[in-house]
């Protein structure tokens, strides 16, 4: 469990069994295509070489088994990819909820430059690049970001879904055993966008239940300076470096998220966070204050 999983074609939970089905289905009926053009190309190729003595017909003529195979065939693999397109799908609706048995277990996500903010609301906890979850059971999640756009995806469980600031987006998983499985941020957001990953802990549901009484009581209390020291810009790991927040955190309220998410009707304007960075560095607010009054700041300050 040291070393994460990363291969989609090595499925570990429904949904990413489904897509790996689709991917070969799709493989195999695109080789009915590419497959002639890699055999016949080269044997065309020899066949009527410069030096060959192939006898050459420039003549052609009408031929309806000619135009039925040239025409009908790709009509025919075209309306079948479309069926099977349609049908996963409608099937794969990230919004909808897996056809798995058990209680699901309710995750907010909130995106950050450069980290994630995994929020269990049910519980009152919360975790920073680390997505814990019991084997066997759906995992609902509830996506927005607060800052650019963002995308959320862990290969071995499924597929990818955006987030974006002032909305929410879902996505429904499920693991089939326990493992620790690598997920990030698939869309480009600035300078630490190569280091934007997280750990997904699929776990047995005992030892689940024992991070949740663990954590509940013995992570660090959530508070307002918490969540701004989140909100900048910097990884995980330079935020640790630079102080105690830590990874993990209890007492979070239950209306982070939506607080978070805002009205549903504003128009999301990310340009904020660059505005309030930009007078983070400009200097302290007084002396701002001092020069808009017509007052030159205190050096001393």
């Amino acid at each position: 469990m040291d070393s994460p999983d990363v291969n989609f074609l090595d499925p570990e939970g429904y949904v990413a069994q489904q897509q790996r089905v689709h991917f070969w289905r799709i493989v195999a009926l695109m080789g009915l295509v590419v497959g002639p053009i890699l055999v016949l190309t080269p044997l065309i190729a020899y066949r009527y070489r410069f030096s060959g003595n192939s006898t050459y017909t420039p003549d052609w003529h009408f031929s309806w088994i000619w135009e039925a195979a040239i025409w009908g065939g790709p009509i025919v693999i075209v309306t079948i990819l479309s069926y099977f397109l349609w049908q996963n799908t409608t099937a794969l609706d990230p919004f909808e909820p897996l056809p798995i048995d058990g209680e699901p277990v309710r995750v907010q996500v909130v995106g950050y430059d450069w980290k994630w903010l995994f929020i269990y609301p049910d519980h009152g906890i919360a975790t920073l690049d680390e997505l814990v979850f019991p084997e066997g059971r759906p995992l609902n999640l509830e996506l927005t970001s607060e800052t650019v756009m963002q995308s959320f995806h862990i290969p071995v469980l499924g597929g990818q879904v955006y987030a974006m600031e002032g909305m929410v987006s879902k996505l429904h998983l499920a693991a089939d055993r326990p493992g620790v499985f690598r997920g990030r941020n698939t869309q480009y957001n600035g300078h630490g966008f190569h280091r934007q990953q997280f750990v997904a802990r699929a776990l047995p549901e005992t030892a689940f239940s024992a991070w949740l009484d663990t954590t509940s009581s013995e992570a660090r209390p959530w508070s307002d300076a918490v969540h701004d020291r989140i909100a900048e810009r910097s990884t995980l790991q330079e935020m640790t470096e630079a102080d105690d927040t830590g990874a993990a955190f209890r007492d979070v309220p239950a209306d982070l998220f939506s607080g978070i998410v805002g009205p549903m009707d504003r128009d999301p304007d990310w340009r904020s966070r660059d505005r309030r960075d930009a007078s983070v560095d400009a200097g302290p607010a007084d002396g701002s204050a001092a020069t808009a009054t017509g007052q030159a700041p205190d050096p001393a300050r």
